[in-house]
């Protein structure tokens, strides 16, 4: 019966229809990285063919469901360009729905939306830059354990762990992660202009806040779940539409990978693990 409906409706011509407004859902979950590894990760070549399939002719308005802890500063600045490429093309607005974490890069990718929204609970914020890593110097001395590294160029071998930690090589990251910081809090100020209630002091220094406090700090435009606030703008008959990942999306194959490859895995996935447990989950 819908389908002969369907078919019936398809004959009506376009003008004589009643056409709801009808949402994209583009869920953008898990941290964000250039690729590689078994779990799912966001960057800007995944997200191509999600982000043509949100972004189309007809759509009312595009919704950003984020649950992300953030990862590289690159791919945050081109998923977030893209997004706002597309909505400009398109002239289709965005909103920001922020779940469990929408820190860091994730928040980054939360201001290319026109609107952010978020639960009381959300973590938002951590406009900042890290880096951490490890050292073994002393571990490779007590296995006895002989380092042999040869390069051409004094910095080819900055802050290896194996080696005693130089200062210069610590000054030039904090410069570099400087570059990067710099940039994230120019696209904060730019996506929100005006809407920022506290002092740079205190809004930049990488510190997160809940959902409710980040509402007092301008970092969000409100408090509330997608569905409630999408039928508030567009009408109880709103068409909400999940755009969804294919299926396997992110794993290149079923099981570990070579040997060689997994080394890299459990550090991919450690590093992963550590994104989200700096906000407790």
């Amino acid at each position: 019966m819908k389908a002969m409906i369907k078919t019936i409706l398809r004959l009506v011509p376009a003008k004589w229809r009643t056409r709801n407004n009808i949402i994209h859902v583009l869920r953008l979950q898990g941290a964000i990285s250039a690729g590689g590894g078994l779990r799912p990760a966001l960057n800007a070549k995944d997200l191509e063919p999600l982000l043509k399939r949100t972004f189309k002719k007809g759509v009312s308005g595009v919704a950003l469901a984020i649950n992300c802890p953030g990862g590289s500063p690159v791919q945050s600045s081109l998923i977030a360009a893209r997004i706002r490429s597309l909505s400009a093309e398109h002239k289709i607005p965005v909103y920001a729905f922020c779940e469990d974490v929408a820190a860091s890069g994730g928040y980054w990718l939360a201001c290319a939306a026109d609107e952010i929204y978020a639960d009381e609970s959300s973590i938002v914020g951590s406009i900042g830059v890290i880096a951490a890593g490890f050292g073994f110097v002393d571990a490779i001395k007590k296995l006895g354990v002989e380092r042999r590294v040869y390069t051409a160029g004094t910095s080819k071998s900055i802050l290896d762990p194996f080696k005693p930690e130089k200062q210069e090589d610590v000054t030039r990251l904090l410069e570099l992660q400087e570059d990067v910081h710099e940039g994230f809090k120019a696209y904060v100020r730019a996506r929100r202009t005006g809407k920022l209630k506290a002092d740079e002091a205190e809004l930049f220094t990488g510190a997160f806040w809940t959902g409710k406090r980040g509402l007092d700090l301008g970092l969000v435009d409100g408090l509330g779940h997608m569905h409630e606030i999408l039928r508030r703008k567009f009408g109880e008959k709103v068409e909400i539409i999940d755009i969804s990942a294919p299926k396997g999306w992110g794993l290149r194959r079923l099981g570990f990978g070579s040997a060689t490859e997994l080394p890299e895995e459990m550090l991919n996935a450690l590093e992963t693990r550590a994104l989200w447990s700096r906000f407790g989950l």
